[in-house]
């Protein structure tokens, strides 16, 4: 048995007018559509994918049709809401903004009559979400310059030039970074906290990681300056513990090279602290003294002495040090700096399973990398404030992905051997 179908045309103005007149005649449909964005629950992004914009411009009659009944002919009564018309209005879009059609209203009574906003229209005018969904985009490697080259194609589109997209995402780019000042760490159980710098333009950058027992991975914060120092560094830490994180409770902190981060740890969190240097950036340091042809057995010696226990190591470095001392005395002089911190996670007896994790800062220098990917496109940094951003939201943008640690199952020991009082209570309570 053959089904008769109401087909209608799309182009052109005369049959965008009867699409109209159709989704009228049977609105019934879209009546929980017009619940669900009055009340906040579905995205416009959704309905679009639906109905289109007509029916759009449809929803905005009908929940207009609620406020002020059918139009009719004729003097309103006094105090009610009545049709004025209709005009042009903009709905936010996840990426754009779209123009539409829309009833306008009136309330009649003493005096200039007053507009009556539409709910569902009001509903529709979240410049926030626009905002973010501009920021996600550039986070995923899209500039203003091309933002209009990925868009949507669709009639009336408008609003997406890049002065208004740089408008945007910096609102919802400063929203993010307040947010990540306001967060309080008090609750949260951190055994580790990494620390890294990054050079951006003129500008250097601070970042820290904590992994809590569970082996979880948090943004703690970001701090920038002119250069990479002490004072650069103890502000970000001070914050830090002004946010919650507790410098009483022992914890190792995983770093760079950098002494003047060392110097920062000791001044707020105290030298009772364990801290372990990355074996990466002493190796590259190493290696960039060494002669090319001696690079790769430079790199073998170095690694193995790291597989060995606390003295065994040291004593193969000082051997390797003295080694390199005629040819190279740059190479042998860097690997005694900071040799006793290298060595931090072999002096507490760490699970071999904990030392890729903890020997370097790759689980903060991985995000720096996708800060590199992203802003490589980034002619000019006008100020600090800028750097910020990018920093910030890149960040945010990694930390959605994270995972935990590798060989997280094991952080309990790291616990032990920093807090043994809390291992000796835990012991109390079950004989208890």
């Amino acid at each position: 048995m053959k089904r008769t179908y109401h087909t209608i045309d799309t182009k052109g103005k005369v049959n965008e007018q009867e699409l109209a007149q159709f989704l009228q005649k049977r609105g019934q449909f879209l009546l929980p559509m017009v619940e669900l964005i009055e009340e906040g629950r579905q995205t416009v992004d959704e309905l679009i994918d639906v109905a289109g914009r007509k029916a759009i411009e449809m929803v905005l009659r009908m929940s207009a049709l609620r406020m002020a009944g059918p139009p009719c002919q004729g003097k309103q009564r006094e105090g009610e809401v009545g049709w004025y018309g209709s005009q042009g209005g903009q709905v936010y879009l996840k990426e754009r903004k779209l123009a539409v059609s829309k009833p306008r209203l009136r309330r009649r009574g003493k005096g200039k009559g007053k507009e009556v906003s539409i709910p569902a229209y009001a509903a529709m005018q979240d410049r926030e979400g626009l905002g973010a969904r501009m920021l996600d985009l550039l986070m995923r490697g899209v500039t203003t310059r091309q933002f209009q080259g990925v868009i949507p194609q669709m009639a009336d589109t408008v609003g997406v030039g890049k002065s208004s997209v740089s408008r945007e995402t910096i609102q919802a780019a400063e929203k993010e970074i307040e947010g990540l000042l306001q967060r309080r760490f008090d609750d949260l159980e951190l055994l580790i906290i990494y620390l890294d710098g990054l050079k951006i333009g003129d500008h250097h950058v601070i970042s820290a990681v904590g992994v809590d027992v569970k082996g979880r991975k948090h943004v703690l914060g970001v701090q920038e300056g002119n250069t990479e120092n002490a004072a650069v560094v103890q502000d970000l830490l001070v914050r830090l513990v002004a946010q919650g994180v507790q410098p009483e409770r022992r914890m190792l902190f995983v770093i760079d090279g950098s002494k003047a981060l060392r110097t920062a740890i000791n001044a707020v969190f105290g030298a009772a602290h364990p801290v372990q240097r990355c074996r990466l950036h002493k190796l590259r340091n190493v290696l960039e003294r060494v002669p090319k042809d001696q690079r790769h057995q430079v790199a073998s010696l170095l690694r193995a002495a790291w597989r060995l226990g606390e003295r065994e190591g040291m004593a193969r470095i000082r051997k390797m040090s003295e080694w390199l001392e005629r040819d190279c005395p740059a190479a042998a002089a860097s690997l005694l700096e900071g040799l006793e911190e290298c060595f931090t996670i072999n002096r507490l007896q760490l699970p071999p399973s904990l030392h890729r994790c903890l020997g370097t800062t790759n689980l903060i220098e991985n995000p720096h990398s996708g800060i590199r990917r992203r802003t490589n496109r980034v002619g000019r940094w006008r100020d600090a404030g800028m750097v910020r951003r990018w920093v910030v939201t890149s960040l945010l943008a990694t930390e959605r992905n994270f995972r935990r640690i590798m060989g997280y199952r094991d952080l309990w020991a790291l616990q032990a051997i920093l807090r043994p009082e809390i291992n000796s209570l835990s012991k109390e309570e079950k004989l208890g």
